[in-house]
């Protein structure tokens, strides 16, 4: 049990007089709730900036739209480098979380805003996973759900490597049992090396062949050793060292297990079917055809549940050779396929 949990969230828009206009944004692992803004702490631009503000997809001059830290994360919400009940950072006594305790936490905040029911809960990756958990666990108080790039649960390939991750980071001197923050260290080594294995799982094979190939970085200066000698070496080694400066090891091994424990059939009945039944709302399920990270053989997967349960329910899959984070980047049919099903959904439900 948590005592005390504080959750660090960003909104953008204004409620509406009924309240009725409110969309909660997901973030994936390593995301924080600036998915309009920069984030003031590391100075990093907005994640979604292509498709939440001012007359966007996510229109901010037409919605109120939310976004915070999921529990365990470190970007303000409680996680395992925030103070215990002894004043000193929880660290490996910080209780292990699942993605229905982040889902539960962001239902706590909406309570706390005053708002009754979400038009709209979107998110990608493990975003996508609280958009299944809402969808599941509150229906009523879902009008519209948006899971993107996503799963109802881990394959034993995601979960593999997820743990040579976690082992990284746990092999590091510095981690010190998890201590570290106790001890005046950190595990950079190991973090940034779970952030490269991770990283590549996010691209496809042929985005990196366009971008990287097999380029070398300066012919004339090769070390044939273990300098960055290739490009992609380059890039994986700039992915690793610029996520340690803004991420927490603990965290880290904490989320990535909570997505492996995801199962949402599992916790109902065995079944995806009678994990949606109790949702009346609209469904729209977003792949992308070089996401090895979650193919879309898992979109249909729920999307075919959904329809089993009577939920009314699109499924569409984007061709792109931008792998699993495609979702986050410039993908026009993705943005009109959003726009789309946003824009009729408000329009039934009378939104203007």
């Amino acid at each position: 049990m948590l005592e005390r949990v504080e959750i660090a969230f960003e909104t953008w828009g204004s409620l509406n007089a009924d309240r009725s206009n409110a969309i909660l944004i997901c973030h994936a692992l390593t995301g924080d709730q600036f998915v309009a803004s920069a984030n003031p702490v590391t100075g990093r631009p907005a994640w979604w900036p292509q498709l939440v503000g001012p007359g966007r997809v996510i229109d901010t001059d037409r919605f109120f739209v939310i976004c915070s830290n999921v529990l365990g994360g470190c970007m303000g919400t409680t996680g395992p480098a925030s103070s215990g009940p002894d004043g000193t950072p929880w660290g490996l006594d910080f209780p292990v979380i699942t993605i229905a305790d982040m889902v539960r936490a962001q239902a706590a905040l909406i309570d706390a805003l005053g708002i009754g029911t979400l038009f709209a809960v979107v998110g990608g990756s493990m975003g996508g996973m609280q958009v299944l958990e809402w969808v599941a666990r509150y229906p009523d108080r879902v009008i519209c759900a948006l899971p993107i790039a996503t799963a109802a649960r881990h394959s034993a390939q995601n979960i593999a490597f997820h743990e040579v991750g976690r082992q990284a980071v746990m092999a590091d001197p510095d981690w010190c049992g998890g201590a570290y923050l106790k001890a005046g260290t950190r595990p950079a080594k190991g973090l940034a090396v779970a952030r490269m294995a991770a990283h590549i799982t996010y691209l496809s094979d042929s985005a990196l062949q366009r971008k990287f190939g097999r380029t070398l970085q300066d012919r004339e200066a090769l070390t044939f050793g273990f300098d960055a000698d290739f490009q992609i070496e380059s890039y994986l080694r700039h992915q690793g060292s610029t996520f340690v400066d803004r991420f927490d090891a603990n965290s880290y091994l904490y989320i990535t297990r909570a997505m492996d424990y995801f199962d949402l059939a599992a916790a109902h009945g065995g079944t995806l079917v009678g994990a949606f039944a109790g949702f009346k709302g609209r469904a729209c399920v977003a792949s992308f055809s070089s996401d090895w990270h979650y193919p879309p053989t898992e979109s249909r997967i729920i999307t075919r549940a959904m329809i089993a349960a009577g939920i009314e329910v699109s499924g569409f899959e984007i061709t792109t050779d931008k792998g699993h984070d495609a979702f986050l980047l410039d993908e026009p049919d993705f943005a009109r396929a959003l726009e789309g099903f946003l824009g009729a959904s408000a329009r039934q439900r009378g939104l203007a």
